[in-house]
């Protein structure tokens, strides 16, 4: 079967913008592709980020090891920076059968 597909180096782009500025603290990660049909390592690393599903969006904190992550992901998700009075963090996940007010039952 003949190759239908070949990469030529000096075809695209010479150089990409940076996504993220240097002195941006949080980031708002949106996943904009799903996770199927992907390897597993793109899944694991889509659960570590904290990415529950399709069109989830979160806010964390810059970091190297965060750029690592995403880095990986990149064709999938969407980053870009927030602003504390424009984004919130997602609030955790409460226990089932939790009240709100007076915390798990016993």
């Amino acid at each position: 079967m003949p190759r239908t597909f070949v990469w030529h180096p000096g075809r695209g782009p010479t150089r990409t913008e940076k996504a993220i500025p240097a002195e941006v603290k949080r980031v708002e990660i949106r996943q904009v592709r799903s996770g199927i049909g992907h390897s597993e390592r793109m899944l694991l690393t889509l659960e570590a980020i904290g990415l529950r599903h399709h069109q989830d969006v979160i806010v964390r904190d810059y970091t190297p090891s965060l750029a690592g992550q995403l880095k990986r992901v990149r064709h999938l998700v969407k980053v870009t920076a927030a602003d504390g009075a424009t984004v919130a963090a997602k609030q955790p996940r409460r226990r089932k059968g939790a009240s709100p007010a007076t915390g798990p039952r016993e």
